[in-house]
């Protein structure tokens, strides 16, 4: 397989919004904007965070724009690996608002060509899930419990889909997920683009709102509290990595 991966190459940061990829780029020394190809809702700042040459593209909301994007900055910067960041919804039951869900495997919320034989979540032609590479997982979940706030951390299954998981979704959704932790609207868009292009991936995102919360959880904490414990996550997975 070709790789557009560098080991020497920049860390490539990707966020779906503006405020979840503040509190990165703000983290950056020398930041300079990048041009980009799209005429629209992509934008792309480069410098160093905690002495790593990185890259952060917000990509727009949903699977196409991360697609998109991401494909963008693994081509034009080759990395030397891909972090998604920012939010995501709580879909797991025990899982509370601001725990940041470390990826360790994607899928496709509401895929479903179950009718030919595949998994729910597969695309035909495609795997059951997209996996990270466990040395990958490992130091982003040893960067992630770093933080001295304890934010609370999991790692296991997020799912991706073009639909904001409401409560009536999140039900049949961790029916046919059952180990599912979270969703989202690009996480498996970009690990499928970074898996396509031979690039480490994983995600560090935390969690926004609850898929259906049981009484007495809270069910809501603003994004840029949000962004922040993602944004201190990569800031330490970058200064393992510069070490």
């Amino acid at each position: 397989m070709t790789t557009s991966c560098d080991p020497t190459g920049p860390l490539l940061v990707l966020t779906a919004m503006p405020e979840e990829a503040s509190p990165v780029t703000a983290r950056l020394a020398g930041p300079r904007e990048l041009p980009t190809p799209f005429t629209g809702g992509v934008a792309a700042v480069r410098g160093t965070l905690e002495g790593l040459d990185t890259v952060v593209v917000t990509t727009g909301i949903g699977v196409a724009a991360a697609t998109a994007a991401a494909t963008w900055g693994i081509l034009s910067h080759r990395p030397r690996a891909v972090v998604a960041a920012g939010s995501c919804g709580g879909l797991a039951a025990d899982v509370e608002v601001g725990t940041l869900i470390v990826g360790e495997s994607f899928t496709y919320s509401i895929a479903d060509a179950t009718a030919f034989g595949y998994a729910p979540g597969q695309l035909p032609g495609g795997p059951e899930r997209f996996l990270a590479e466990p040395g990958w997982v490992d130091a982003a979940e040893q960067a992630a419990r770093k933080d001295p706030g304890d934010p609370g951390v999991r790692r296991g299954l997020m799912l991706t889909g073009d639909a904001f998981v409401t409560a009536p979704l999140a039900e049949p959704m961790r029916q046919r997920f059952p180990a599912a932790l979270s969703a989202d609207m690009e996480t498996t868009a970009s690990a499928r683009t970074a898996s396509q292009l031979g690039v480490p991936f994983v995600a560090l995102r935390a969690v926004s709102d609850l898929c259906g919360p049981a009484a007495g959880q809270q069910f809501h904490l603003e994004i840029d509290l949000v962004a922040e414990i993602s944004a201190r996550a990569v800031a330490e997975l970058a200064r393992d990595l510069a070490e």
